[in-house]
């Protein structure tokens, strides 16, 4: 039997936007109402922490009434017969919920809290409320488990050492603009891996060296059919 294919998928907002989680791009949705300086930076939490919990609640409100679609279902369902991580700038737990078992998280966990003063004391939330007064068990009032603007990216590092390894990247549902997430895709070992990317924009990828098929599709229409192209490839 030969062996497994170390699949790399790396997903962006789009790959949740047919689930119908707004991004902050958006018009209309969630962070329509919102300037990302009030509600997602370190000063913002500093100076305005009711803001904060109060946008980070509505969040986790509204997330809890979505699913997966069509494309987390796909990635989850590629575990069958390659070995599979997914690396998400996306904050939402869909590719969980969809089945898939190592998800990387770049930017943080809507459904998980964690001390404002130690990074490593992190903690589940209940439902999607957090109270203004919460606090870690090292005394320290609790933030959301989100990477703020301005913040360091704790995960990349380990990140691209899983892209240093991958027989196929695939990209999903990212605009390939918000970094240090979007040099990822320059992590591949050689430059024979092949690179999918999925998404119905034009990121920039003139950058990208490696050969590059690049499906004009939102990500519960192209990802399936990628998926079952790649199932009959490399299984």
């Amino acid at each position: 039997m030969s062996k497994k294919k170390n699949i790399v998928v790396f997903t962006g907002a789009g790959v949740s936007a047919d689930s119908g989680i707004a991004t902050f791009r958006d018009a209309d949705g969630l962070w329509a109402n919102y300037r990302i300086e009030e509600v997602c930076t370190p000063e913002a939490l500093k100076n305005n922490r009711a803001k904060v919990v109060e946008f980070y609640n509505l969040r986790r409100k509204e997330s809890l009434t979505k699913k997966p679609n069509a494309g987390h279902i796909a990635i989850a369902e590629m575990e069958q017969w390659a070995d599979v991580c997914v690396i998400t700038q996306n904050v939402d737990n869909l590719h969980e919920q969809a089945g898939s078992t190592r998800v990387v998280h770049l930017h943080g966990e809507l459904m998980k809290l964690r001390s404002e003063d130690n990074p490593e004391l992190i903690y589940d939330i209940k439902g999607w409320e957090q109270s203004l007064d919460e606090r870690a068990e090292d005394g320290a009032l609790l933030r959301p488990h989100i990477v703020f603007f301005g913040e360091d990216v704790p995960m990349f590092e380990f990140a691209s050492s899983i892209v240093e390894q991958a027989d196929v990247l695939i990209v999903v549902g990212t605009s390939l603009a918000v970094y240090p997430a979007a040099s990822l895709v320059y992590y591949v070992r050689d430059k024979q891996v092949p690179i999918y990317l999925v998404d119905p924009g034009m990121p920039d990828t003139s950058m990208i060296q490696n050969p590059l098929t690049h499906i004009k599709e939102r990500g519960a229409v192209g990802v399936p059919l990628l998926v079952e192209k790649l199932r009959k490839e490399l299984s």
